[in-house]
């Protein structure tokens, strides 16, 4: 027996009764609710108490969907970076052109490819809003990924362009002009940047956007390159003409280690890579639900910056459909407490296996794949 249990919109059963629970899409604090269909234990008894008297909502209207508020407060991080980034990159940019400094050209592009990323990253998040269609049955979560995707090839992209040109600078030194202006744009960058790792990381992790939290982790290589520019610029007042473009080298090093890091984040979102530690979240919160009697098997992946599970539990042999569909109930609101960002779970009731009987799932032995 399979329930399907959809959170996008609250939490609906659209075969003759209708439950609605609308969750924030993160949950740190440890919020059990047992069911119980038996006369319940005094323990049992005070949790349920605790559950009624507890004040989270029931009915949509309640609150902002959690999917639409993430979405917009992932919108919100990347105007807000944005601006921060392009006034950075404008001001740079002038003193590049008054000085002919190549480790702050490569840190301009840098930080200019940086506010760039905002754009694949915003039409993911507005497509991210839209409703499934029958075409799109599971809605338009991975454009995220998409993103993603676009975002660690704008890094490398950036990586090839300040390494070429310092390479080409170390074959051809020329003196750095306005030291001064280098070092004060070089602070300019490392702040401007170092805000807008912060708040994107910030932002991505607390939504589940992995590619904000890759944008953030390429925001904060470019602080810390501003800084090596900083230092570029020490070494060409002092008088060392090649302080310039070995700093720039040093730059493409560093890029091509957020790079990694970026490429690492974003390969395992799009395996459908999770942390293990929410499959041990939600396997303890499926065994407190009475009536489960096992977990045959617990999926988790995200779609977007949203999680939705498949679970199959095994339950009484005996046990009607209603009491089935109670114990399925039951599991998903357990899981919807427990796992922080799911929205949606599809819960699968295996009845226990008794002597003699036939594996239930025996007619599905040849479609399994080896």
């Amino acid at each position: 027996m399979s329930e399907r249990h959809d959170h996008e919109h609250g939490h609906r059963h659209d075969r003759g009764h209708h439950h609605e629970h609308a969750h924030e899409p993160v949950h740190d604090h440890a919020h059990e609710h047992p069911h119980h269909h038996s006369s319940p234990s005094a323990p049992g008894l005070r949790r349920r108490v605790a559950h009624l008297l507890t004040p989270h909502s029931h009915e949509t209207a309640d609150k902002l969907d959690p999917a639409l508020e993430s979405s917009a407060r992932g919108m919100r991080a990347l105007w807000v970076s944005l601006a921060v980034l392009a006034v950075t990159a404008v001001a740079q940019a002038v003193v590049v052109a008054l000085s002919g400094s190549v480790a702050l050209l490569g840190d301009t592009v840098h930080n200019a490819a940086d506010a760039l990323t905002a754009v694949p990253l915003g039409i993911a998040f507005v497509l991210g809003r839209r409703a499934a269609t029958r075409r799109f049955t599971y809605g338009y979560g991975r454009a995220e990924d998409l993103a993603g995707i676009a975002i660690v090839l704008t890094i490398a992209a950036s990586a090839v362009f300040a390494g070429w040109t310092a390479i080409e600078r170390l074959l051809d030194p020329r003196p750095v002009e306005q030291v001064g202006a280098v070092a004060v744009a070089a602070l300019a960058g490392f702040a401007g940047n170092e805000w807008v790792a912060r708040y994107r990381m910030r932002v991505g992790r607390s939504i589940g956007s992995a590619a904000l939290v890759a944008d953030g982790l390429h925001a904060r290589t470019d602080g810390f390159t501003s800084l090596a520019v900083l230092l570029g610029a020490g070494g060409s007042a002092l008088g060392w003409q090649l302080a310039d473009p070995v700093v720039g080298l040093a730059i493409t090093a560093a890029i091509a280690l957020v790079l990694r890091d970026a490429a690492r984040e974003v390969f395992r979102r799009v395996m459908d890579a999770v942390d293990p530690a929410l499959v041990d979240r939600a396997e303890r919160a499926l065994r407190e639900v009475e009536g489960v009697r096992g977990i045959g098997e617990l999926r988790l992946r995200w779609i977007g910056h949203r999680l939705r599970a498949e679970v199959a539990l095994v339950v009484d042999g005996e046990a009607t459909v209603r009491q089935a569909h109670g114990i399925a109930v039951a599991a998903e609101h357990a899981l919807l407490h427990a796992v922080p960002r799911l929205t949606a779970a599809l819960v699968h009731a295996d009845p226990a296996p008794a002597p003699g009987e036939d594996d239930p799932h025996l007619t599905l032995a040849h479609h399994t794949t080896t």
